[in-house]
């Protein structure tokens, strides 16, 4: 028996239309999970499925604005009612930087932008998620996922996108609170901390010759992280090999920049 076939298990991949979500998007449908992806862009989303077909799981996609509760709950009504059940819940929309000004130069607005799309993505979508799973688990099904993307930045801090860390880092506080409140009904939480990530938003960095001249020496491993390598972690959590795999944080690549 292969503890790694995710046939007949649900996916929910918010954000899953580019990057690291279409990298676990894609693995998890190529061990036969069915994969729904939430996004706000209906031709990215159409892409991101067109670009599995052919995988053994199937996937669908719906246009959802993670930061508003009440799509939140349409975009899970419409998967429930697709697949029947939901297992998996990967929380991966959000924004990084959003330019690089000192924090005493931060707008109020811009703070509350930077929080409301990665914190409230991440609880919108676990609690949706955490909710179905929790009713499952009281009918004799007990087993969920809950996984966040977060960032190195959240540790290591990062220079001129110190609030980016600091939503990041709280993501990283919820996780294991998390994983202490839901054990009892079987569902894990873990976080995914990837290091610099190979993907069409990072492509115009590598262009930047004092980028490559100052930073990528510091990159241990000399490379960018490939979205791959996040689904192959993916793959594992949504995996009875990972049942009591809950609370953790899984570091990719080690990259990071040292200021």
């Amino acid at each position: 028996m292969n503890i790694f076939d995710l046939s007949g298990r649900v996916a929910v991949i918010t954000g899953g239309n580019g990057g690291i979500g279409l990298g676990i998007a894609q693995a998890l449908a190529g061990q036969g999970c069915n994969v729904s992806i939430w996004g706000r862009n209906a031709d990215k989303n159409k892409a991101a499925a067109a670009s599995m077909a052919g995988l053994s799981g199937k996937v669908d996609t719906r246009v959802c604005d993670v930061t508003d509760p009440a799509s939140v709950n349409a975009a899970m009504k419409a998967t429930l009612d697709s697949f029947g059940r939901v297992d998996g819940c990967f929380a991966n929309a959000g924004i990084g930087g959003g330019g690089r000004r000192a924090f005493i130069e931060r707008t109020e607005e811009e703070w509350s932008s930077m929080f409301a799309t990665n914190l409230d993505g991440v609880f919108h979508s676990f609690q949706a998620a955490a909710r179905h799973m929790v009713d499952r688990a009281s009918a004799g099904d007990p087993f969920g996922r809950l996984v966040a993307t977060s960032s190195l930045a959240s540790i290591f801090g990062t220079a001129r996108n110190e609030h980016y860390a600091a939503t990041k880092a709280a993501i990283n506080a919820v996780v294991p609170a998390l994983g202490v409140e839901l054990a009892r009904h079987g569902v894990t939480a873990n976080a995914i901390l990837p290091g610099w990530i190979k993907s069409d938003m990072t492509a115009g960095i590598m262009a930047n010759e004092k980028f490559v001249a100052n930073v990528m020496p510091r990159i241990p491993q000399r490379r960018f992280g490939e979205p791959s390598d996040f689904g192959g972690i993916a793959v594992y959590l949504m995996s009875k090999a990972s049942s009591y795999h809950t609370a953790d944080t899984f570091v990719i690549d080690g990259g990071y920049t040292a200021f």
